[in-house]
């Protein structure tokens, strides 16, 4: 008999999840945890398993979080934030994770048939690098396979230099997200803030000019008024289908 599992747990916390943008200033607050939830996030799920993020974590401590927190436009979420995690895509960084997981997989079918392994590292050593590579017109080139060989198969379409900026944010995102659900069940709140000057933002971490920052989260312990009104969601079924 297969045995039940109770995942009442994690619907609790995606429905107590809230954007708090006031955070508690007095109560402690675990500094750890965001380093044990930021480990967690690493284990979302992301394109091609490129892992094409990092992570900054500016505590209240830092010399930096008054600077960050006024790039964010002042906003209560940053201003009061215990702690502040800046997520950033690494769109430029896609030839050491490839290679990363070319030898992986290298070490993981060295015992597995010739085919098999020739199939296995094909996809990091000659597609990622198709699809990511950067050349004077090569995003329009992309395109126009796509498009000849979507005549004939399905084709992914989503191949210029724009979707693969638009893929390396989407998982971005997703690790933001799971690291924001992780805050939550170890009983803290947070703010995924768009609001900020990614320009300052980049001069003021020392970034290089391929980092772009996906959003800026506030961490703390969310106080009522924080949290500005009731949830509010349209219908259901204005947004689930079935066909």
């Amino acid at each position: 008999m297969k045995e039940e599992t109770d995942n009442t747990g994690f619907f609790e916390v995606v429905k107590a999840r809230r954007s708090v943008r006031i955070f508690d200033q007095k109560e402690a607050f675990d500094h750890e945890v965001v380093q044990k939830c930021l480990e967690t996030a690493t284990l979302a799920p992301n394109s091609s398993n490129l892992q094409l993020w990092e992570f900054y974590r500016i505590p209240e401590t830092s010399p930096l979080k008054y600077k960050l927190a006024k790039l964010c436009m002042g906003q209560k979420a940053a201003t009061t934030a215990r702690e502040l995690v800046v997520i950033v895509a690494r769109r430029d960084k896609w030839k050491s994770r490839a290679k990363a997981n070319y030898d992986h997989i290298q070490e993981r079918f060295k015992n597995a048939p010739a085919h098999k392994q020739k199939q296995a590292l094909s996809y990091f050593g000659n597609l990622i690098p198709k699809l990511y590579s950067k050349y004077p017109l090569w995003s329009f080139v992309k395109n126009m396979i796509a498009l000849f060989v979507g005549f004939a198969r399905p084709m992914v379409r989503e191949v210029s230099e724009t979707d693969v900026r638009i893929s390396v944010h989407k998982s971005a995102a997703l690790a933001a997200m799971t690291f924001m659900y992780a805050m939550k069940a170890e009983g803290y709140d947070t703010c995924p803030m768009e609001g900020f000057d990614s320009k300052r933002v980049k001069k003021l971490l020392d970034l290089p000019s391929g980092a772009e920052i996906n959003m800026i989260i506030g961490c703390g312990k969310g106080l009522p008024e924080g949290i500005y009104g009731d949830r509010f969601r349209v219908p259901n079924e204005e947004v689930i289908f079935e066909k």
